[in-house]
């Protein structure tokens, strides 16, 4: 391959236009970030002026030909993120096939300035394909760590096989990364997916560990301005597991809600108070250019997280944008549940999703998808475990079992996208979920009312949370307790659910061949413990042609 060396431009942010419940209005947002809360996000370094890497480096959208790369660089010590100071610093990237960057393949350099926080990003091409590599970035005599990535299979590649690690609903103050911990020390991994809440808005102290805080994040306010939300990014990038899963393999991620504020819509969301905290236009401005500033992600359309990645002739992968232009959550003000004037996707989004899905020659479709798409109904269950499911869901606590932040609450969008799945005979379609801090394995029916006698056009695994309160941190009992008298009354309710596990803490990995896709489950014994260990839990999978899941008793 002959070497390619380019430069690029400093990335600049786009300008795009309660715990889980918020009843008061809250204090105005402050226009400015004082020194001591900003200083809190950096790690403690060395008295010096030479520039530092503090934040890790990371790869992203892993491509045939090329891969993003992404650092941040902090020129001096008082240029700390969300500071807005610091002089224009030259940062160069070197890519290299061997770790001991024997062997360079590109290289160039670009500027980071405090207009994009001291972030950069380098989109290399002239890569091979299904290939490691290894990159670091160097500025005024300071270099990096060195990190290995991986490019995607050429587009008509025969792939034998893909593995992804699966992430989402990581609560800072809630505990420890060790999910993060535990897929960096895998060898195996083409890349991760992290489904979306990779930070949480919320003031310090409002939604932690059953209540109590295990560690501050900074700012201690919620955040609201763009100085705030980079500052919260960039105490996240101090955390040595998420550093060391972003140095071991390229990411690959979406955004849910707490990325801007719980349960956002296009027009607000419910942690929002319009004229007290500003306008929502300006936060989600805000909130969205510190995230592309912060992760290496690839802006899409309209600056959205929705885009398409391919993986030889085994998987494609659709990522899915369902905070940007999704109506106002049902209510009786905003419209039933079943209105077909209100979306979750937008009309371009599911157009752009339904022709891709059909388009697809691909043996696994794949879908990146925030809330869940399987309809969910409470059933039968006692009132001790009825109301706090119906705040972790986000459920009327009167016992209506619809979620209106998930696919339930947008039901046209649903029956039109699964009409469509059915009517084009597309196969082999795998939902992958975050959001509700719960592990659930799922067909997706046409018609869950008739189901199992109706078909199902779709299988959905659903991920817990890597630290955010699920059922048993709610209720405050011991883990396990929830679950073992919960989930068999919401699989009796809801046949298509072949597992729920309400109560664990984890991460899963997504093993795919032309025959399955197998989705392993694994818990943590204490997201309170910087040192927790992983287990397996459970393995489900779904068999090509079949549109159903089944269970498994062996992780790939």
């Amino acid at each position: 391959m002959t070497s390619r060396y380019r430069s690029s431009e400093a990335f600049q942010g786009l300008n795009s236009p309660s715990p889980r419940r918020r009843t008061v209005v809250k204090a105005a947002a402050a226009t400015a970030v004082l020194a001591g809360p900003l200083a809190a996000a950096l790690p403690a370094r060395a008295a010096t002026d030479a520039p530092a890497f503090l934040h890790g480096i990371a790869s992203g959208d892993p491509l045939p030909d090329g891969i993003l790369l992404w650092t941040r660089v902090t020129p001096t010590p008082a240029a700390i993120p969300g500071s807005g100071v610091g002089p224009d610093t030259e940062v160069s990237w070197t890519v290299a096939k061997d770790k001991a960057f024997t062997t360079i393949v590109s290289k160039g350099s670009l500027t980071a300035t405090a207009a994009s926080d001291h972030t950069v990003k380098a989109d290399i091409r002239g890569l091979e394909p299904a290939t490691d590599y290894w990159f670091r970035f160097s500025a005024g005599g300071t270099d990096s760590p060195v990190a290995r990535t991986r490019t995607a299979p050429a587009a008509n590649a025969a792939v034998a096989g893909l593995r992804f690690g699966v992430v989402t609903c990581a609560n800072w103050e809630a505990g420890y990364f060790s999910s993060y911990r535990h897929l960096a020390a895998r060898n195996d991994l083409d890349a991760w997916l992290h489904l979306g809440d990779y930070i949480y808005e919320y003031k310090s102290g409002e939604y932690a560990a059953r209540g109590t805080v295990v560690r501050p994040h900074s700012p201690a306010n919620e955040i609201i301005t763009l100085a705030e939300y980079r500052t919260r990014h960039g105490k996240y990038k101090t955390d040595p597991d998420l550093q060391a899963l972003h140095h071991k393999a390229p990411v690959v991620a979406i955004w849910d809600d707490h990325e801007f504020a719980d349960n956002a819509w296009s027009g607000g969301a419910v942690n929002h108070t319009e004229g007290a905290e500003g306008t929502w236009t300006a936060r989600q401005a805000a909130a969205k250019q510190a995230y592309f500033e912060w992760m290496p992600v690839r802006p899409a359309i309209e600056g959205t997280t929705y885009r398409r990645l391919r993986f030889g002739k085994l998987a494609d992968l659709s990522l899915l944008d369902l905070r940007s232009f999704r109506s106002q959550q049902a209510s009786t003000a905003s419209g039933t549940v079943d209105d077909p004037d209100r979306t979750i996707t937008g009309r371009a989004q599911l157009d752009w999703l339904k022709a891709g899905l059909k388009a697809s020659d691909t043996t696994w479709r794949l879908v990146g998808n925030s809330v869940m798409i399987a309809p969910f109904v409470i059933g039968s269950l006692t009132a001790d475990l009825l109301k706090p499911l119906a705040k972790l869901l986000d459920l009327p606590q009167n016992g209506i079992g619809v979620n209106t932040d998930q696919w339930d609450g947008y039901t046209d969008d649903r029956r039109e996208l699964l009409a469509h799945l059915r009517s084009n005979a597309i196969g082999n379609t795998v939902f992958l979920t975050g959001d509700i801090h719960m592990s659930w394995a799922n067909d997706v029916p046409v018609d869950a009312g008739t189901y199992p006698l109706s078909a199902s056009a779709a299988t959905e695994f659903v991920i817990t949370s890597v630290t955010s309160d699920n059922l048993d941190d709610i209720v405050k009992v011991p883990e396990g307790t929830v679950s073992a008298i919960a989930a068999p009354l919401i699989q009796i309710a809801n046949r298509h659910v072949h597992w729920v596990d309400t109560d664990r803490h984890g991460y899963g990995v997504l093993d795919i061949t032309a025959d399955r896709a197998q989705m392993d489950y694994y818990v943590l014994s204490d997201r309170t413990n910087a040192n927790a260990t992983s287990s397996w839990a459970r393995s489900y999978r779904t068999r090509t042609g079949t549109q159903k899941v089944e269970r498994t008793y062996d992780p790939v």
